[in-house]
């Protein structure tokens, strides 16, 4: 154990709840305490970050049916901002600049980001999601697995215990049995069960694993009438007509429009909003919006008033998957994905295996139900070893297929162009 978190980063060790029998959590570093407004400029940049990531999944459209994609830029924002934290060199400096991070006080300014989150933290497991509640519970989770057999860098677990409230899991990543259970009941109970396995497939080899955790539930602040739900024609992207159930309602809300769009923010009972975003027909096919165009709509909508807005909205029930290292390569993240010196601080030679992301929703007439993971893992690489002789076969070579037991050159020849 002591080779995995310094003394300075556990006061204490204690076992964790019944769902993951035999593990361990170190949780005694405490939560350091950042004012918001002094990290105001900070929080811009994340939210843009947000939006540029939130670009890139919809792009990639995951395993979305018939072109629906429900995705959360703001776990993968928070999943990747931890990874950033072991992060150095040409890696750390690929990161910044693709997913504009700030260059000082990020992981200041991504606990202020969390700590305001968890105003609204509640218990996944207590709701009924049929019945979404007044109060919204938006509850955030961040977890980090790593193999009791690697040195994990004691100043990385610190910044995520002190920023990240991250708590710490040894485990075995040889013994599936064991430790993929373990993940799969952590993803289970942050998600209210929403999420029931760890989106990354399990790898043995595997040496770190870090997740985010992302579960939302609220009522609308004006809940739409039943009763007013009908099916109404619904043009597909693809020009074709269906028909589907639509809600409707009549109340105040944001309301801005600007070049090829229109927009409201639909708002819950307290401190969060659905904002909906209608490309102009013209636009054509599909929703595409660029980072560039959301953030516009972004400052828009902040300056914009409330209006009486009549809404039909239809319902929907959607679930994604994504394999996030497509994502990361159309970022331009490639340094990210093949390092194995710059996550030393992690892990010694640690290079990323996996990344991947699950995330579903659901919406209707009460309001709105969501759940989220993002799981980024890793292992410990080995140089290869000096050879002790090179040999190179850039011209005419004979070779020769032989049977070892009884040496019979079973076939021969000579390749003098290889073309």
């Amino acid at each position: 154990m002591a080779k995995l978190v310094a003394a300075s980063a556990v006061a204490a060790l204690t076992a964790c709840s019944a769902a993951q029998p035999g593990l361990l959590k170190a949780d005694g570093v405490p939560r350091d305490t950042v004012d918001r407004a002094t990290y105001s400029a900070e929080l811009n940049s994340l939210r843009d970050s947000a939006l540029t990531l939130g670009e890139a999944l919809l792009a990639d459209g995951g395993d979305g049916a018939n072109g629906n994609v429900v995705a959360s830029p703001g776990s993968l924002l928070i999943a990747l901002a931890m990874l950033r934290a072991g992060a150095s060199g040409g890696t750390a400096a690929e990161m910044d600049a693709v997913l504009q991070l700030p260059v000082e006080h990020r992981d200041e300014a991504m606990n202020a980001l969390l700590a305001s989150l968890e105003k609204f933290d509640g218990d996944p497991g207590s709701v009924d999601e049929a019945n979404p509640p007044r109060k919204p519970i938006m509850h955030p989770a961040n977890g980090l697995f790593v193999d009791r057999g690697v040195t994990a860098g004691p100043a990385y677990l610190d910044t995520l215990a002190r920023h990240y409230g991250t708590g710490v899991y040894p485990v075995d990543f040889s013994d599936e049995a064991a430790t993929k259970p373990a993940i799969d009941a952590w993803v289970g109970k942050n998600t209210g069960g929403r999420i029931k396995e760890s989106p990354a497939e399990y790898d043995r080899r595997n040496t770190f694993s870090v997740l985010n955790a992302l579960y939302f539930a609220a009522a609308w602040n004006v809940p739409f009438d039943p009763n007013n739900t009908s099916d109404l024609l619904f043009t597909t992207a693809g020009g074709k007509e269906v028909t589907a159930p639509a809600m409707h309602n009549l109340l105040q809300m944001k309301y801005a429009e600007g070049r090829g769009w229109r927009g409201v923010d639909l708002p819950y009972a307290e401190g969060f909003v659905m904002r909906l975003v209608l490309p102009d027909e013209r636009a054509g096919k599909g929703t595409g919006l660029s980072a560039e165009t959301l953030t516009d709509i972004a400052g828009a909508m902040d300056t914009a008033r409330l209006q009486m807005v009549r809404i039909q909205l239809p319902r929907w029930d959607h679930k994604c998957t994504f394999d996030l290292r497509k994502v990361f390569e159309s970022l331009g993240m490639r340094k990210t994905l093949t390092t194995t010196e710059d996550f030393n601080a992690i892990q010694p030679k640690m290079a990323i295996t996996q990344a991947a992301q699950a995330a579903n929703i659901t919406v209707a007439e009460k309001g709105t139900v969501a759940a989220a993971v993002t799981q980024i893992n890793g292992m410990v690489t080995s140089a290869p070893p000096e050879p002790d002789r090179t040999i190179e076969f850039d011209r005419p070579f004979h070779y020769q297929v032989v049977h070892v037991e009884t040496g019979l050159p079973l076939f021969m020849g000579t390749v003098a162009d290889p073309r």
